[in-house]
């Protein structure tokens, strides 16, 4: 097992045992990384489901991975703007901001407790925040990120 996989599969099993949610933990999981601001792990908690998935949802855990993974870009990006490859993340950002809502915009408008027309709107909200300056402006930064709730967290 790599160290990153151990890792996930500890974060999970402690998930496990607080969750209340009636959700899988990767999924809750998901939710508490990225609004905390953690985004890589929140792409890597969900992926830890995704890669197992066999049934309709592989699209939607899919959507939600690119999601996090454009806030990978813009957190990387507000943290080093003037790095070569970190500076220029901004238009992959918004590639995966597309990408994601397109996945889970079939799902809608309410799919496993989350209000899919709500968060496609959110995606589209920054996306725009990232284009209206041509790709020069994040708008990302860390009093300003985004939460992403479950409508029902029995």
């Amino acid at each position: 097992m790599s160290g990153k996989h151990h890792r996930v599969a500890a974060f999970v099993d402690s998930l496990s045992k607080t969750s209340e949610s009636s959700h899988h933990p990767c999924y809750s999981g998901y939710f508490t990384c990225f609004n905390a601001g953690d985004y890589y792990e929140a792409h890597d908690v969900l992926e830890h489901l995704w890669l197992e998935c066999s049934d309709d949802n592989h699209n939607f855990y899919k959507g939600l991975i690119q999601i996090a993974g454009a806030f990978v870009h813009l957190k990387k990006q507000h943290a080093r703007p003037d790095h070569p490859v970190d500076g220029r993340r901004l238009h992959p950002a918004a590639r995966l901001l597309s990408l994601g809502s397109r996945n889970i915009a079939t799902y809608g408008p309410v799919h496993m407790d989350l209000d899919i027309q709500r968060l496609c709107a959110v995606c589209c909200e920054w996306k725009y925040g990232i284009e209206r300056h041509a790709f020069s402006k994040n708008p990302w930064n860390p009093d300003s990120k985004p939460a992403i709730t479950l409508l029902n967290t029995d």
